[in-house]
């Protein structure tokens, strides 16, 4: 079952100014999240966080955060890292030896 976090405007600005990302960029990411209803699924928020500059370990502390479990936010990275290797590569291909 899908969980579902609450955060708001002013504790996104907190988090991400104490990273030292510049006021506009938050602004912007901000507007970008307006632009989705303020409802945002966790994998793009994480490549909204990552296209903003912020390191992995920086996001994985954002996501805790927010109240989000180690095993979770695991499977995140690992749903982000596939995505990029498939957009990158295309599919992975099934070689059977017999």
């Amino acid at each position: 079952m899908a969980a579902t976090f609450t955060v708001s405007r002013v504790e996104i600005k907190r988090m991400l100014a104490s990273l030292g990302i510049a006021d506009k960029r938050i602004d912007q990411l901000l507007s970008d999240m307006d632009k989705s209803r303020r409802h945002v699924n966790v994998i793009m928020l994480v490549r909204m966080l990552q296209n903003t500059g912020i390191r992995q370990r920086d996001v994985a502390n954002i996501l805790r955060r927010i109240g989000i479990d180690d095993v979770s936010i695991a499977k995140v990275f690992d749903v982000i890292d596939e995505t990029r290797i498939n957009e990158a590569f295309g599919r992975v291909v099934e070689i059977n030896v017999v």
